[in-house]
């Protein structure tokens, strides 16, 4: 498995993956929230012309994961990571997670429905915690652009070095 910068002949590649991994959502996420795709390529797009650089694992060829990180001021954000259901499992996103970790040097956060207790548990395998719920509401604010129903139904966790410039900052 090699890990890789992804480039704009990727886009059918990460919109394949995105939307295959997201199908686990169906009926498990608020109604309200699914759309089918669940990424329409208008969406894909805007992301990328906000900033949004995604990496990705290739195997024999083929681009297998990606992760979409985006880097807002203080902060980077985790805002998609996703394996093909094929792969899912075997290590991928501890990879791509432990990758970015790695070669970031701000902290990190990652924004995710509270449904997918599966995604915040693999979160909390890798040293992320969970923020309050007026945490929360703060760091959306200051970093997010979602709608309500989004935010409401949605939670927020930190890297360590997020909590380390937070317990500074509020000493």
């Amino acid at each position: 498995m090699n890990i890789r910068e992804c480039d704009q002949s990727d886009f059918s590649n990460i919109y394949t993956i995105i939307n295959s991994a997201a199908e686990k959502y169906h009926g498990t996420i608020p109604d309200t929230l699914w759309r089918e795709p669940y990424m329409p390529e208008d969406y894909l797009k805007n992301e990328l012309a906000n900033g949004v650089h995604f990496f990705g694992i290739e195997e024999k060829g083929e681009l297998i994961a990606v992760m979409g990180v985006q880097d807002k001021d203080d902060v980077v954000l985790i805002r998609h990571s996703y394996v093909l259901p094929e792969h899912q499992r075997k290590g991928c996103g501890s990879l791509l997670l432990s990758h970015h970790l790695k070669t970031s040097t701000k902290p990190v956060l990652v924004g995710c429905l509270a449904a997918m207790d599966w995604a915040i548990r693999f979160y909390e395998k890798h040293g992320f915690s969970l923020v309050s719920e007026s945490q929360r509401d703060e760091l959306r604010a200051a970093y997010w652009t979602y709608h309500d129903e989004h935010v409401k139904n949605s939670v927020v966790l930190a890297d360590q070095r997020w909590w380390a410039q937070h317990q500074r900052l509020s000493a």
